[in-house]
């Protein structure tokens, strides 16, 4: 990704809130466990602040922190996650959120739209996450992306990766026009690029298991580690937040999802260096 954030006088501030939540996870529970082990891999010795287009954290972008939120999984982690996400683009800060399950995108949402309106999605994953009640719960990590689009809070939905799509989320993409690129047909040039801002959400199950077992549900035939980067390196719109969501520390081998990750949020970095006024 080439930048021009050399040449700033000013740069931009990527925020990382730390969500550890897997409250509304089917199947298995884990990812509350993630956000230290990302924020470790992120500072560890075994590398560096820099992203693939040279751009560092610290120098060419902020890297603020406003750590893990105080959530007590209930009714109310919600309001926490929305206010921290709030607060960080009030500051004038890109939010990324550190997840957790992916039910946390909903409420980062929410306090983004009731400032700045319907906003556009890129989602990679391997499934849609369009149920409109999985297993009794419209809060599931397997709904997040129905209750932003019945809501309108978002203009444009671009998926990326998926790989799961049943015959009721098929429905649920039709109806809420989504735009699915699923791994089938999956080219970096096939996946639309929405005008933004934009918000990016990345479920770590979108990779295939080879480079990411440290997830709970494991699909093989996902998308490898440059086919992600290469889809990053198309966007041009401005960046209003993101999320990288459903580590499970407990399913790991030697840290390596937790080392993707960290390296997805220096590429995310470098796309706020570049895309964002």
């Amino acid at each position: 990704m080439e930048t021009q954030a050399a040449t700033r006088t000013e740069v931009t501030e990527l925020r990382l809130i730390g969500v550890p939540t897997d409250r509304h996870s089917s199947f298995l529970r884990g990812a509350a466990l993630a956000p230290p082990l990302i924020r470790a891999a992120l500072h560890s010795d075994h590398g560096n602040a820099t992203a693939e287009s040279g751009v560092e954290l610290g120098v060419d972008i902020r890297l603020g922190d406003s750590g893990d939120l105080p959530l007590s999984e209930a009714d109310g982690d919600d309001a926490l996650i929305a206010a921290a996400v709030a607060a960080a683009a009030a500051d004038g800060a890109v939010p990324l959120m550190l997840g957790g399950d992916h039910s946390i995108t909903l409420p980062a949402i929410e306090a983004l739209a009731a400032t700045r309106g319907a906003i556009d999605i890129l989602h990679f994953d391997a499934h849609p996450d369009l149920y409109d009640d999985f297993e009794g719960n419209p809060r599931s990590h397997a709904s997040p992306f129905a209750r932003i689009m019945e809501r309108g809070l978002a203009r444009r939905l671009v998926q990326v990766g998926i790989r799961t799509l049943n015959r009721h989320c098929r429905e649920q993409a039709e109806r809420f026009g989504v735009e699915v690129v699923e791994m089938r047909h999956f080219t970096p040039e096939a996946v639309p690029q929405p005008a933004g801002p934009l918000y990016i959400s990345i479920d770590l199950d979108a990779f295939d298991p080879a480079f990411a077992p440290g997830v709970s549900h494991h699909e093989p035939g996902g998308l490898g580690v440059r086919d992600v980067l290469a889809v990053l390196d198309r966007v041009r719109a401005p960046i209003a937040g993101a999320d990288i969501v459903e580590y499970n520390p407990a399913r790991d081998l030697n840290g390596v999802t937790a080392v993707l990750a960290a390296k997805l949020v220096k590429e995310v970095a470098a796309l706020c260096a570049r895309n964002n006024p």
